[in-house]
């Protein structure tokens, strides 16, 4: 099978530093799989899923997604161009942040959808769907104050999905969850993966690990362990 998503030779030294955070990275990813990327505290984890993602442009290797419309070079893009890939072709679920504030759960999740030209109502009917789906009918107009953590997440994790991204990357989605609501949103994350999503997660559980189909660690920027889970590779 060929991958969704493959690095090579991935490396990423930041300024100031004299030990890259990625040192010659290869990693491929294949569709509908579930991969963990785990490692202690400063081992490139997040360094590695910015850079996957085109949120950070590597130092040096290559990073190759395939879309609907052919292989595209993550790492050759320029600002703009990751811009409008991640908007169209991932999705994202992280800890803190990305959502808005200000807006409510279902324009939280419309406005993935309206920053691809879909018209306003239409967005917003597909993103109550969503919602819906994810139990939080009947919360589309709370803000995120209003949410618990397991409910805003459930709103990043309808958002990731409405656009129809194939890839969504998830970093330490229950870091900041209670573990009963922690399980339920990996619970969620993994339910996607089952109806054709592709995941990559950055997390320190190795309880959320273990339920993944691989596990990659990282030590000081490489990869030192890539494990499939028995039952998966069977």
């Amino acid at each position: 099978m060929s991958p969704l998503l493959a690095a090579r030779g991935l490396t990423m030294t930041y300024p100031g530093s004299p030990t890259p955070a990625l040192d010659a990275v290869d990693l491929d990813v294949l569709p509908g799989e579930s991969v963990a990327v785990t490692g202690a505290s400063g081992s490139g984890k997040t360094t590695l899923l910015h850079v996957l993602a085109g949120i950070l442009r590597p130092t040096e290797g290559t990073v190759t997604l395939t879309t609907s419309g052919g292989p595209v070079g993550v790492h050759a893009l320029d600002d703009a161009g990751r811009s409008r890939l991640r908007r169209e072709a991932l999705g994202f679920v992280f800890q803190q942040g990305l959502l808005l504030d200000e807006l409510s759960a279902l324009e939280n999740v419309a406005v993935a959808r309206m920053l691809g030209g879909v018209p306003r109502a239409q967005a917003e009917a597909e993103a109550a769907n969503w919602l819906a789906a994810l139990g939080l009918a009947g919360l589309e107009q709370r803000r995120l104050g209003e949410l618990s953590g397991g409910q805003a997440q459930r709103v990043a994790i309808a958002r990731a999905q409405v656009t129809g991204a194939r890839l969504i990357f998830a970093d330490e989605p229950t870091g900041a969850l209670d573990s009963r609501t922690g399980t339920e949103v990996l619970d969620l994350l993994l339910a996607a993966v089952a109806q054709g999503r592709t995941l990559v997660v950055v997390t320190h559980d190795a309880g959320i690990a273990a339920r993944c189909d691989r596990v990659v660690e990282l030590l000081d920027g490489r990869v030192v362990t890539d494990a499939r889970r028995a039952e998966s590779a069977a």
